[in-house]
């Protein structure tokens, strides 16, 4: 059994691959709380699944519990079970302050602005929390733009000098107008325009695993649809809470925030 990266931070994904000591049917697992559903890779013979450790993990050291199901017949009983312990350490995440200025309207909102705002908590409170059973993500999460990073996830910023939480994505420098396109392989949950996000595009790509795309200036797929990795979904913009045009990417395991720089890194079957 191990993980990838080998070194597991906050705020991070990890790919876990497991070889049994026995074939089996199913394998399932559960992880700081979650529940984890694993896929079987032919080619290295092993089990894997997608999972995360979130900001707000303290370092320590967490178990990776399993549980899985032989073929018939090939053992007295057909449920199996084991585990494994991974240490955790503290990912290390810019804490410099950038001032940044924004409109009032998004600081200091109307009620009328601010029913608005509600609206939008209860759409991300219902959507982005959301776990299908079928994975649709296959190999590799990709850039959705080719361009350079401004802001990365975990930052610290300040909004009119008030401390904001941490930047929980990451931030790519285009101009209003740039094609994106989808990290993987999925199915368009949401399409709308929210008061924080503006025009606002989450992909699920299944177990749990969404992909969110802000500030965009156009829609160019529809909820329900299906896409492929590296197709357009999107051109970007500066609508919504964005101190200009730009492109913010964020990632959410089963409502938990992770690092889509990271994410990007990791060598998937």
């Amino acid at each position: 059994m191990r993980a990838q990266p080998a070194r597991l931070v906050n705020g991070a994904p990890v790919l876990f691959q497991v070889k049994p000591p026995a074939r089996l049917e199913s394998l399932n697992g559960t992880w700081l709380g979650h529940e984890l559903s694993f896929s079987f890779d032919a080619a290295s013979k092993t089990w894997f699944a997608l999972a995360g450790v979130s900001l707000e993990t303290a370092p320590g050291t967490y178990t990776l519990e399993l549980a899985g199901e032989t073929q018939a017949g090939k053992v007295p009983s057909n449920k199996i079970s084991f585990s494994r312990k991974f240490a955790v350490a503290r990912g290390k995440y810019p804490r410099i302050k950038v001032e940044l200025s924004v409109e009032s309207k998004f600081t200091e909102p109307t009620p009328e602005q601010q029913k608005q705002i509600e609206e939008g908590q209860q759409i991300k409170k219902d959507y982005l929390n959301r776990v299908t059973p079928e994975r649709e993500w296959s190999g590799q999460f990709s850039a959705p733009a080719d361009a350079a990073i401004s802001d990365v996830f975990g930052s610290e910023r300040i909004f009119n000098g008030k401390t904001s939480s941490p930047h929980l994505g990451l931030d790519f420098r285009v101009p209003s107008g740039t094609p994106v396109a989808a990290m993987n392989d999925g199915t368009v949950l949401l399409a709308r325009q929210l008061y924080f996000e503006g025009n606002f595009i989450v992909l699920d790509h299944g177990q749990g695993l969404l992909t969110l795309y802000l500030h965009l200036s156009e829609f160019k797929v529809k909820e329900g649809d299906q896409v492929k990795r590296g197709q357009v979904v999107a051109l970007s913009g500066g609508t919504g809470r964005a101190t200009g045009p730009h492109l913010h990417v964020a990632v959410r395991w089963q409502g938990t925030p992770l690092d889509p720089a990271a994410l990007m890194r990791l060598r998937l079957p």
